[in-house]
């Protein structure tokens, strides 16, 4: 099932994806269907009436997380290489160890809206396609053999990232944190439509050039060890969101590098998700 957060009539509503439309379901918002919802419960739902897709206008699935999101950085092996060879000093790491970072989201950027450039504080800006994990459930000391009972379904992030203040300042909480720089979407893939651990097709274009062609798959840390080593030490509650890293041919990963500018497209795309498509503004 592909579900959504979307505006019908000036009122936010979140539905069911069909091939039809979108067919509203009866939870006040994302968070809450994602906490208290059964499978079950979400398929009865499901068959309602259905209203056209051109009828709605699609938010970020969860427009306002509970919590930061929660990052990989460097999750997958030639994008641990494109960074250091972009700046050694700010991306290098002497141990294979996960590392951990966290996004501020006020709002999270829906499909078809503008990036924000912030001309004058930023000059590298930045893209990463990312496969988001969305815990269903209360998490704590989970097993990895266990960890995908605990998975509600995934989503695309686009980790925007400006470069500048994340090297300028020797961490990345700020860098990732501006506003407009968590697009989300288009929708939540259920986790009962996929593999798990999902080995899926993940790519991004930028005015359709192709820049990330890599798979799922390929995560230095999977998802099972991401969950089993966070909740050794934290709780991880429903509705968490975990951007398990972006693959090679980010723009600083080019020779010279390429950065975004206003009027540039960016298209997220994770095989059987769809595309989060974004302009820079």
């Amino acid at each position: 099932m592909k579900l959504v957060t979307c505006l019908h009539d000036g009122k936010e509503r979140v539905g069911a994806l069909t091939e039809s439309g979108v067919v509203f379901l009866p939870y006040p918002d994302m968070n809450t269907l994602i906490e208290t919802a059964s499978p079950a419960q979400l398929r009865d739902a499901a068959r309602g009436e259905t209203v056209p897709l051109a009828d709605v206008t699609l938010l970020a699935p969860i427009p306002r997380p509970r919590q930061d999101v929660i990052c990989l950085g460097m999750n997958y092996v030639a994008h641990a290489e494109e960074s250091a060879r972009y700046n050694n000093r700010a991306f290098s790491k002497e141990k294979p160890i996960s590392v951990y970072f966290s996004k501020r989201v006020s709002e999270a950027a829906a499909p078809d809206t503008g990036i924000p450039s912030h001309q004058g504080l930023v000059e590298r800006l930045d893209y990463e396609v990312e496969l988001a994990v969305i815990l269903g459930k209360t998490a704590k000391n989970v097993k990895p053999e266990e960890a995908g009972d605990y998975i509600f379904g995934y989503t695309i992030v686009n980790d925007m990232s400006a470069r500048d203040l994340q090297t300028g300042h020797m961490q990345w909480y700020f860098g990732k944190s501006l506003d407009g720089f968590t697009p989300m979407g288009p929708c939540i893939l259920t986790a009962d439509e996929t593999a798990f651990p999902p080995a899926l097709g993940i790519y991004s274009r930028i005015n359709g050039e192709l820049r990330q062609n890599s798979s799922t798959s390929l995560l230095i840390h999977t998802i099972p060890a991401i969950l089993a080593e966070l909740t050794q030490g934290m709780t991880l509650l429903p509705g968490t969101i975990i951007a398990t890293g972006t693959p090679a041919g980010v723009g600083m990963g080019f020779e010279p590098p390429k950065f975004l500018k206003p009027g540039d497209v960016v298209e997220c795309e994770i095989e059987n998700i769809g595309v989060l498509r974004n302009s820079i503004v």
